[in-house]
Order: C-alpha cells, then structure tokens, then sequence
C-alpha cells in the first residue's frame, strides 16, 4: 500500500522564482490499484512521482509503503520498497548490458548484495516465464543488448 498525506513541495523556497508545486497531496493505493496522473505542463505530475520515489524531499507531509514511513529516506534505501519505469526506455536501464542483466540489477534492486556469479540458471528460467507472458518474443531475446534491442524496436515504432 502506498500513502501520500498532505504533501506540500515547494521549489526556490524564499526567492523571486519560488514555485509551490504540490499542496495538500493526499493519495491512497491499496495493492493491486491502477492509478493515472494526469495534468497539463507544470501540474506537478512529475514532481508527485518524483518525490514519491525519494527524488525531491518534501516540505510537509508523509510517505508511507506498506505502513514503512519513507518520507526522509534518500533514494537509494527507498528502492527497496519501490521501483519506477520511465517514459524514456533508456533512462533506467544501462544500455551496454544485455535484457537480462537489466532484469538481474533491478530484481536485486534495494537488496543486500556481495560478490557471487551474475547469473543463476532459476533466474534466467523466472525471466523467460515471465516474459513469454508479454507474447512479445523478448524470452528469446535475453542475451541481445539493450541499446540494439531499444533503437531496433524504436525505429519500427516510427514506420
């Protein structure tokens, strides 16, 4: 469960250019709920989502996961209890590296992690489930990179 109580961001606190971007955010996702954000340019959309993910620190206001109060964590310990897509596929992942190792860094995303080998042979088996799911052939893809993977299916996007 995700909750958001009386969020409040302003940018440039104190100056000419001050900005309040969200006031009085209230938000309450239970397991499972689909939500859309929508608004015109300078709504706040990207700051609600970026401040939810530990990007912005907020004014005033609570952010809780599954009853974990992660308002003043940074970031990077926040990734433990949520992940975000971008709208730019290439932002998030690291395009040099094959699909599966992009799924690899983002399963063990937040968690404790030590020397061992990349790869295990159930987790390349969870991906190529998981992903024979989409029906978009990526099981037999895992291997190609990224980069080559994304500006391939870009380019097809535009025909």
């Amino acid at each position: 469960m995700l909750e958001v109580k009386n969020m409040v961001k302003t940018f440039f606190k104190g100056t000419i250019n001050e900005k309040t971007a969200l006031q009085g955010i209230e938000l309450r996702l239970e397991e499972g709920d689909f939500c859309t954000v929508i608004g015109g340019n300078g709504a706040g959309k990207s700051t609600l989502l970026n401040s939810i993910a530990g990007v912005f620190p907020v004014d005033e206001g609570s952010i809780t996961i599954n009853d974990i109060d992660v308002t003043k964590m940074p970031e990077y310990k926040r990734a433990k209890y949520i992940g975000r897509v971008f709208q730019d596929p290439m932002v998030g992942t690291a395009g040099n590296m094959q699909i599966e190792e992009n799924l690899i860094l983002a399963m063990r995303r937040g968690k404790n992690l030590g020397l061992k080998w990349a790869f295990k042979d159930s987790e390349q088996a969870f991906f190529k489930e998981r992903l024979a799911l989409l029906g978009l052939g990526l099981e037999d893809r895992l291997s190609a990179r990224m980069a080559y993977y994304l500006v391939v299916n870009a380019n097809l996007l535009h025909y």
